[in-house]
């Protein structure tokens, strides 16, 4: 795939977006109209009313959106706690992940309005749109109609979510298993633009990259040298958060790619991008884009990815509470 230019870029945003519009599979806009019509309404202001006041949390729901879907789809099993074997949420991709209670809060209201209608799947898959337009980020489709998984597996959480060690091929194959490709990957590695991370998750770079106490040399040797001063001051460190996007990792913004070229990258998956030319092509037109354009490409992926392996009709079921098979 060659380079394209910014109005290149734009048409294929267009034509790609106008198809995905009307491919939904089963789901639909307005699943909930008839049986719960306050359905979505009540989750919008639920979000709109809290998230102002703990605005980190957007981008955690956005990653526990990401890393149900996949594994056994987007259907709420991240949410399961563990029965006869360990579920997904003890896998370490999702042992800092947040926002559980946040979840069941909604549920609990929306189980007071209509008992048994709205799938928890439904619910984190709206929240993470709600959060992230209430930060003042993009908005994308959410057709619903998913329904609730009921297998959780530890295992399958850890080999299926993408890790931050991974190279580009690895991260390609990863994203390409779930029907997603190059350009959802530099697409949606934009979410990167908001939220924390820990020191443990990216510290190798900075103390022991190949095992010989050495440094990454495809990270921006004055980066690291204030990482490891302020932050990530040893290997070990497994407390210290970091910003993804340093300056503005509450805000929805390109700086996340300006910073990519410029080999600030956090995780080893970040700085991937750049390794290979048609993503860096992607990853450099984002950085010289406006912030709408990529709101547009992102919604374009989110859309794609909130589809992935859905449960509907009478697959799964809905649950009375999120955390515990019916």
């Amino acid at each position: 795939m060659k380079q394209i230019n910014a109005c290149g870029f734009l048409l294929v945003v267009w034509v790609i977006f106008g198809s995905l519009s009307s491919v939904q599979g089963d789901l639909k806009i307005g699943f909930y109209n008839e049986s719960c019509p306050q359905a979505e309404k009540i989750i919008s202001e639920y979000v709109k009313k809290h998230i102002p006041h703990a605005p980190t949390l957007a981008a955690s729901l956005l990653r526990m959106h990401f890393h149900d879907c996949f594994v056994q789809g987007c259907d709420a099993s991240l949410l399961l706690n563990s029965s006869s074997q360990q579920a997904e949420k003890h896998a370490i991709p999702n042992q800092t992940v947040r926002g559980f209670d946040f979840i069941d809060r909604i549920k609990s209201l929306l189980e007071k309005e209509c008992p048994g209608i709205v799938s928890c799947a439904d619910i984190v898959s709206l929240v993470a749109r709600d959060a992230v337009v209430t930060i003042g980020g993009p908005t994308w489709k959410v057709p619903t109609g998913r329904r609730d998984g009921t297998v959780s597996n530890k295992t399958e959480a850890l080999n299926e979510i993408p890790a931050p060690t991974m190279n580009f091929s690895q991260l390609i194959t990863s994203f390409g298993k779930k029907g997603l490709d190059l350009n959802d990957l530099v697409w949606l590695s934009g979410a990167h633009t908001i939220g924390i991370a820990h020191c443990n998750s990216f510290s190798k770079r900075l103390y022991n990259f190949t095992g010989k106490f050495d440094q990454d040399p495809s990270i921006d040797p004055f980066y690291a040298a204030n990482l490891k001063k302020y932050k990530c001051k040893n290997l070990s460190d497994n407390t210290t958060f970091v910003e993804m996007d340093p300056g503005s990792f509450l805000t929805f913004d390109t700086d996340y790619y300006k910073n990519l070229l410029k080999r600030r990258g956090l995780f080893t998956s970040d700085a991937a991008l750049i390794t290979n030319a048609t993503a860096k092509a992607g990853v450099t037109t984002l950085a010289n884009s406006s912030d709408s354009v990529f709101f547009s490409v992102f919604a374009i992926s989110m859309e794609k990815m909130n589809q992935i392996e859905v449960k509907t009709g009478s697959e799964g079921e809905i649950r009375k509470h999120c955390a515990l098979v019916n």
